[in-house]
């Protein structure tokens, strides 16, 4: 059994034959901590009880649960070789935030 794939270019669109070229983007996005900035205050308090409060709100209802913010984020994206190109290039894609000019009002 052959099993066709439809991959498209997450950017353009561009439809990517099955077994065509193409290429993956994995990007994680995570807070960075600096272990250097752990206090003696820190070491000191008590995070069961701080954690033991936010369960609680989340029973209450204050917080919903789909509103915690997960520690990571996690994406893939299938790029065209043209795409992938544009990518590497700009991965920040800033040349396109460069070429708004807003007037000052």
């Amino acid at each position: 059994m052959h099993i066709m794939l439809h991959v498209t270019c997450d950017l353009c669109g561009k439809e990517l034959g099955n077994g065509g070229e193409h290429f993956v983007v994995k990007m994680e996005v995570f807070a960075a901590l600096d272990p250097g900035e752990i206090t003696e205050a820190d070491l000191e308090e008590d995070h069961m009880e701080a954690v033991s409060k936010m369960l609680q709100e989340i029973d209450d209802d204050v917080i919903g649960p789909d509103r915690i913010e997960p520690a990571a984020h996690q994406f893939r994206f299938d790029l065209c070789p043209e795409c992938r190109k544009r990518f590497v290039r700009d991965p920040l894609n800033k040349d396109a935030a460069q070429k708004f000019d807003f007037s000052e009002n």
